[in-house]
């Protein structure tokens, strides 16, 4: 039974995920803080929920902000991925520095609600660190790429 109760969550959160991706970028894009700096375009983001998916299933997800720093202070690495819209902003401005102190990649995407319906969940979620992983290396690599070409923030 349990097994069941299992799968209809994980469709159910797939109807979820499809609903809320229907939001148009431009429409999302409106919504983000002045902070959100490098923002991710449309692409971009798209790949950074689909690896997020994939590293949902092989368990190599952080999600949350109090978890992903700690993780990052623990001297974990990966791509960290911040929800634009998070309100208020004291929740998450400190964490770009962090990411930088320790040569961690990291962008903004334009909606919590996404980010968290690609971790599977049903709750928003204002941060994750996505880990390198085996089964989706090559994504993984796309992103490191793509975020890296993106423009730094200016001081």
């Amino acid at each position: 039974m349990g097994k069941v109760k299992r799968e209809r969550t994980a469709s159910e959160n797939e109807a979820d995920l499809s609903k809320v991706e229907s939001s148009s970028y431009k429409d999302l894009v409106q919504f983000i803080s002045p902070i959100a700096s490098p923002l991710a375009g449309k692409k971009l983001a798209k790949r950074l929920y689909k690896c997020t998916r994939k590293a949902q299933k092989e368990k190599m997800l952080r999600k949350g902000v109090r978890e992903v720093q700690k993780f990052i202070r623990k001297g974990e690495s990966g791509i960290v991925v911040i929800a634009g819209d998070t309100n208020p902003i004291d929740v998450i401005c400190h964490m770009p520095l962090v990411c930088e102190e320790k040569n961690i990649p990291y962008c903004y995407t334009p909606s919590k609600e996404d980010l968290g319906a690609a971790c599977g969940s049903k709750r928003p979620t204002c941060m994750v660190m996505i880990k390198e992983h085996s089964d989706y290396k090559d994504i993984y690599d796309e992103i490191k790429d793509g975020i890296s070409s993106l423009p730094l923030p200016v001081a």
